[in-house]
């Protein structure tokens, strides 16, 4: 049973990858997909099948799909181009006769109007057309989204209000994903995965009590959340989008609950005391 992962060069992808080694997977059935092959050398040491493919190039994916059985399709980084990129990666899974699909998704994307979600719900609707099973990853916001070492000096600043927003580790995500493309089978198509919920008040006044020193949180205007992000090196469009989901968190966007993450990992979520302990570590 071969296990195709893309985007296996990026920090979702490759710890996706050592949750299934560490599962019992086979390297050997393991495919590890990327841009550039050069960065997951050591993968192929180990024994995975290490093949170069960009989701622009639907041919370079025909080609490290082929053989496969189930693909842990990790979603692009590109936003803005990621409803093409993401056709392309279905069609090619749908030539190589792919089973099971497990896509990384956006909380609550067939409703949110956040401007993330547009290009994830696009996606979810091309797997749902192609036919082939597919399981949506709904996916909440990652711990390190926050550079927690940065708050100590400048505080954390933002625009999601008293809105509570279930902040999880990227590796909780990635091991979660190992255990939905792993499985045989699944209880449910899709999943609201998160962590324990924290408006960024309470986030920032875990900070202060860990690290003894006072850390504030500074609500801002979208608007002017967008002007700061700017100011401190964020490309315009990145800055408005992340200004956006800020502002849909104040109305609940980015809160999913623990069930459906506990239930893929077989255990309890991290607690938010330990997950800002390891973001400071």
């Amino acid at each position: 049973m071969t296990i195709v992962v893309t985007g296996a060069t990026g920090p979702f992808g490759r710890t996706a990858i050592e949750s299934l080694l560490r599962r019992g997977v086979p390297a050997g059935q393991i495919v590890a997909v990327g841009r550039s092959v050069e960065k997951a050398k050591d993968l192929g040491e180990r024994g995975v099948v290490v093949k170069s493919a960009s989701y622009d190039d639907p041919a370079s994916l025909r080609e490290a799909f082929a053989g496969a059985d189930k693909l842990l399709f990790v979603s692009g980084s590109e936003v803005g181009r990621r409803v093409e990129q993401h056709q392309n990666v279905v069609d090619a899974a749908k030539a190589a006769g792919i089973s099971k699909i497990v896509y990384t998704s956006a909380p609550h994307a067939d409703t949110s109007d956040m401007i993330l979600a547009g290009e994830h719900v696009a996606t979810e609707r091309a797997l749902i057309a192609s036919g082939i099973p597919s399981v949506f990853l709904r996916n909440g916001w990652y711990i390190e989204n926050y550079n927690l070492p940065t708050a100590l000096d400048h505080g954390l600043t933002g625009a999601a209000g008293e809105g509570k927003i279930s902040i999880v580790p990227r590796a909780e995500l990635a091991e979660a994903a190992a255990a939905a493309i792993h499985a045989d089978g699944v209880e449910q198509q899709v999943y609201e995965l998160g962590g324990e919920g924290v408006t960024l008040g309470e986030l920032a006044a875990e900070v202060s009590r860990q690290s003894g020193r006072e850390v504030t949180y500074t609500n801002l205007s979208p608007q002017d959340y967008t002007e700061f992000l700017v100011k401190v090196g964020l490309p315009s469009e990145a800055a408005a989008v992340f200004a956006d989901s800020d502002r849909a968190a104040a109305n609940g966007a980015l809160f999913t609950g623990t069930e459906d993450l506990q239930k893929l990992l077989g255990r309890p979520v991290t607690p938010i005391a330990e997950v800002v302990r390891g973001a400071l570590a």
